[in-house]
């Protein structure tokens, strides 16, 4: 179990070596690669978020329901951890490929339900078995750089998906957007396949340690796809989960309704200008995701030296406390008093600035927070974050579907308020983790990972 006594570090062993199998160029091309399905996967969601309104009007439907990739994650990230990554992105490309044809072909909103189903499946595994990645191949004192340039990465999605999906539903039709992912996919499928190596540390994987007259000659093992939920039994990892959820939130109260919360309020009826308006709240995810990241690790190499050289994980979610008490819930609070009270081009522009400060503040608290799962859960960080990001995700598509009906009842300043108290209870929760990190692991030991296992 870490306490606050681990030393960070130890002489060199055979586990320091694995960190070297990959030279510094390929490393890049292996980040490259898993930045790119990440990307694909917020690119499956973002570029529906501006073309709602026309979809709506296809099929005949006014109501949303935000299809998110929890149930996918879960399940990549089990069977990465037991087959490896590569498997992963071999299965779920071709299945991004076949949803994304089937969205593209719905004629009814539950044909259009199912295929986002088998696309998100597809999708899923993007960030969770992509953060896993980034733990094969980085050492721990780079870790929380590479975390930032992957999260920088990958999150160019909410930046240029709204504003592609937008131009699409405009001139062409939402269901060319959905056309160009699945071919995406299976471009990336060709290069996973002949480029990507397996990066999970040999011997390491459960297929290896499991003996070969207990494997099915004739189908994959079953594993339970809940199983990485339990690891939230520590109150760490819950803590910061739920603080992530109460940030990203913030993103989507303000994302999910601006057709008909900015749109509205400014006269804003061309979809692929709405979907220039999300370009803010992207550039700043962009942004802020490599500044975090390096923020990060800064804070933790000055506290250890202040420390004599005693490591302290907490210390790595210090860099999140800006962002949650600060940016994130007056951005979102003063997007709804704009909104709400001033008109014209005064207004729109500063309800953008907010935006981007959204964008830059929710990156603040998600990537250390993303770098502190994997070095909790270090040889099970892709079933770490994709509880992470699963459980969270569960939250929100229970919390989403009440984001219109809210502002049609209240009004965008009180709903706009509510995701900012709600922000607020997160930085609590991250500010109670930093002060009792050491308390509340040794209450639940999950199987936490030490510096020299890292």
């Amino acid at each position: 179990m870490i306490s606050e006594e681990t030393p960070l570090v130890s002489s060199p062993t055979k586990h320091e070596e694995v960190y070297k199998r990959f030279k510094p160029a390929k490393k890049l091309v292996i980040v490259a690669l898993v930045s790119c399905t990440g990307l694909l996967a917020l690119f499956v969601s973002g570029t529906f978020v501006p073309s709602i309104p026309q979809i709506a009007k296809d099929l005949n439907s006014t109501a949303y329901r935000f299809l998110r990739l929890a149930l996918g994650s879960l399940i990549g990230a089990s069977y990465s951890s037991f087959y490896g990554r590569k498997p992963i992105y071999l299965i779920g490309t071709p299945l991004l490929f076949v949803g994304s044809i089937g969205v593209a072909a719905s004629q009814t909103i539950v044909q259009l339900m199912v295929w986002r189903f088998v696309q998100a499946l597809g999708a899923s595994p993007g960030l969770a078995v992509g953060s896993g990645v980034i733990g094969d191949i980085y050492k721990l004192e780079e870790r929380g750089q590479a975390m930032g340039i992957f999260f920088g990465a990958v999150l160019l999605g909410p930046a240029l998906a709204p504003l592609a999906g937008g131009l699409a539903a405009h001139y062409f039709s939402w269901r060319l957007m959905q056309l160009a992912l699945g071919f995406v996919g299976l471009i990336i499928f060709v290069f996973v396949l002949f480029v990507f190596p397996e990066t999970y540390h040999p011997g390491e994987r459960g297929v290896d340690k499991t003996d070969p007259s207990e494997l099915p000659t004739w189908r994959p093992i079953f594993l339970n796809p809940l199983r990485p939920l339990l690891l939230l039994r520590s109150p760490n990892l819950m803590a910061v989960t739920i603080a992530g959820f109460t940030t990203l939130m913030t993103d989507f109260v303000l994302l999910i309704p601006l057709a008909y919360t900015i749109g509205v309020r400014y006269n804003i009826t061309n979809e692929a200008i709405i979907g220039a308006c999300f370009l803010p709240v992207g550039l700043g995810n962009m942004i802020g995701a490599p500044l975090a990241g390096r923020l990060s690790d800064r804070i933790v190499v000055k506290c250890r030296k202040e420390r004599g050289g005693e490591w302290y994980p907490e210390d790595r979610l210090k860099g999140t406390l800006f962002g949650a008490g600060v940016m994130v819930p007056l951005s979102a609070l003063g997007c709804g008093l704009l909104t709400t009270y001033v008109p014209g081009k005064i207004g729109l522009a500063l309800n953008l600035v907010c935006l981007f400060i959204n964008g830059l503040g929710v990156d603040f608290v998600l990537s250390p927070s993303a770098a502190y799962f994997v070095y909790l859960m270090h040889s099970r960080s892709a079933e770490a974050m994709a509880a992470n990001n699963g459980f969270r995700s569960m939250l929100m598509s229970l919390c989403i579907a009440a984001i219109l009906p809210m502002v049609e009842a209240y009004g965008v300043l009180f709903t706009n308020t509510v995701s900012a108290v709600l922000a607020w209870g997160g930085f609590g929760l991250l500010w109670f983790t930093i002060q009792y990190g050491d308390r509340l692991r040794a209450a639940v030991d999950v199987g936490f990972s030490t510096a020299d296992n890292n």
